[in-house]
């Protein structure tokens, strides 16, 4: 019994110790290496680039007041659209007491003085009924009464201004109606009922009740490194996605270049924009993140092959050609001359025809997890 126990446990270490060399005998083995191969192609070959930045009105107007005082009412809202001339807020004069004391004078003044020409109307009309003095000496007291009721009536009206910001004559031209100075959309209204407001000074740019632009006038506002600005020209289109309306893309024409760049963590940036075509119906808003695709170069019909399959040395570039099939199959190295790429595939100008086929990247066989 204990023999055949002996024997069996001699047989186990024999498998194990076999198995084991077997084991290492087929590690140690090369592996055959598999090659992608590819036939170059003649494709459409386009570098472009992506620019980031917004979207924008053209012309975006801030609304000011004529004069100061405090908001009353709001008839608008942000996001309405507005006529030029309609009316936004109204607001409730808070008159400057230099410039009031200023017109009470003036009317008191010119009260006297209206008092004085009636005097001497009448005393120059008695005078003329009795022939004691010309038509002309007449006519000449006559305009004198006429244009101190007129002064009276002027400062009697500028009182008003000062005072309550509209007279009668002028009461569809009230400063205290806050209008808008074009037609467009309301962007913003920072302003809210009781708030006071000033008007634009030597001092100050005065409080700004609303602002106002055209949404079917926008731009693309971005800015390219200045490795790729000089290939940019005015009128050079491209297509616009804002990241709100990822199914749209719309048109849109290069119409500035800065001149002068800005640094922007560390890179020249040059600022560009462009002119955005909209249809009325798009709802876009001012402030909405876009990206630009600018094709900067581009090639109709170009012999190319993917990229990962050219091998870089220096300036130069070569492929490996494909010899021979099965067993028999071998490798050439071949310079080429390459141009245009996309990040993907290359155009190779000379070196490969169609009829050739050439390696790529090896491929990487996966392993499979327990």
């Amino acid at each position: 019994m204990k023999k055949y126990r002996k024997l069996i446990i001699a047989a186990i270490i024999a498998l194990i110790f076999i198995g084991t060399f077997v084991f290492l005998w087929q590690k140690s083995q090369p592996k055959e290496i598999v090659y992608n191969e590819f036939t170059p192609e003649m494709n459409e070959v386009k570098k472009t680039t992506i620019i980031t930045g917004k979207i924008e009105p053209r012309n975006e107007v801030n609304v000011k007041p004529q004069i100061s005082g405090i908001i009353t009412e709001l008839l608008k809202e942000p996001g309405d659209y507005v006529q030029a001339g309609e009316i936004i807020a109204k607001v409730k004069v808070i008159p400057d007491m230099a410039q009031l004391s200023s017109a009470e004078s003036r009317v008191r003044l010119a009260d006297l003085n209206l008092q004085q020409a009636k005097i001497d109307y009448e005393r120059e009309k008695n005078l003329y009924d009795q022939k004691l003095v010309s038509a002309d000496d007449f006519d000449k007291i006559n305009q004198k009464l006429k244009q101190a009721k007129e002064e009276l009536m002027a400062s009697e009206d500028a009182l008003q201004v000062v005072r309550d910001g509209v007279s009668k004559s002028n009461a569809k031209a009230s400063s205290t109606l806050i209008r808008s100075t074009i037609s467009g959309v309301i962007l913003d209204i920072p302003v809210k009922v009781g708030n006071s407001v000033i008007l634009s000074n030597t001092f100050n740019d005065g409080t700004t009740i609303a602002s106002v632009a055209n949404m079917n006038d926008l731009i693309f506002r971005g800015n390219i490194d200045e490795t790729e600005v000089g290939q940019l020209y005015n009128g050079m289109p491209m297509k616009i996605t804002i990241g709100a309306l990822q199914d749209l893309k719309f048109d849109a024409n290069l119409e500035y270049i800065s001149p002068k760049a800005v640094e922007s963590n560390g890179a020249n940036q040059f600022e560009i924009k462009a002119a955005v075509k909209v249809a009325n119906e798009d709802k876009i808003r001012s402030g909405f993140s876009a990206n630009a695709e600018i094709v900067l170069a581009q090639i109709q019909k170009a012999l190319t092959i993917p990229e990962s399959a050219i091998e870089f040395s220096g300036d130069s570039t070569f492929v490996y050609v494909i010899k021979g099939e099965g067993a028999q199959k071998t490798y050439e190295r071949k310079q080429v001359t390459t141009g245009l790429s996309d990040g993907v595939n290359i155009e190779i100008k000379k070196g490969l025809t169609t009829k050739d086929k050439v390696r790529g990247p090896e491929i990487i066989a996966e392993t499979k997890e327990d």
